[in-house]
């Protein structure tokens, strides 16, 4: 066996597919790579493009369980849209990271949980939020994408509209 050492620089500049190829070696070195969800088979499982009123309906279902909850809005960040039809990737070792989960698996339950929470909303045993690829990445149409991020965006300004109401009971009058 042969090893090399490469420092981030050497890393960072290195051409895309050359950086592609040592994150799956890393990954598959450390075991972190994803267990295959357990999903229905591939020909009646089918990849829906949600609109906001069906990812508040899943926020609804997942919002006491606070890690899936942080998994949810992590596709509400800007993704990597490729394909044809198109499709919004996100690197599950960025989601992995980004929620301070422990471990791939925890991600992929907290996924399952979405798929499943998608699944009572649409009233639809087939309609999955989230696909996977081979190479540790997850994926989403880009409407749930845009759905996800204008939630956020609405919860925010709901959030902020409601701090403004509180702060003028509480300031005193001039």
């Amino acid at each position: 066996m042969t090893g090399i050492t490469l420092t981030a620089d050497q890393i960072r500049n290195a051409p895309a597919p050359v950086r592609q190829w040592i994150e799956q070696e890393v990954i598959n070195s450390l075991g972190l790579a994803p267990r295959t969800p357990a999903v229905a088979p591939a020909q009646t499982a089918h990849l829906v493009a949600c609109s906001e009123d069906d990812m508040a309906g899943v926020l609804e279902h997942i919002r006491g369980t606070f890690p899936a909850v942080n998994v949810l809005f992590e596709f509400g960040r800007p993704g990597i849209n490729y394909g044809q039809p198109a499709v919004m990737t996100f690197r599950l070792m960025d989601i992995l990271h980004h929620t301070r989960l422990q471990e791939i698996g925890q991600v992929m339950t907290c996924l399952e949980m979405i798929n499943q929470a998608l699944t009572v909303v649409r009233k639809d045993p087939s309609a999955r939020f989230c696909s996977f690829d081979n190479e540790g990445h997850c994926l989403i149409a880009p409407q749930t994408q845009a759905s996800i991020a204008a939630l956020w965006q609405d919860m925010m300004e709901r959030q902020q509209a409601q701090q403004t109401k509180a702060d003028d009971r509480i300031a005193p009058a001039a």
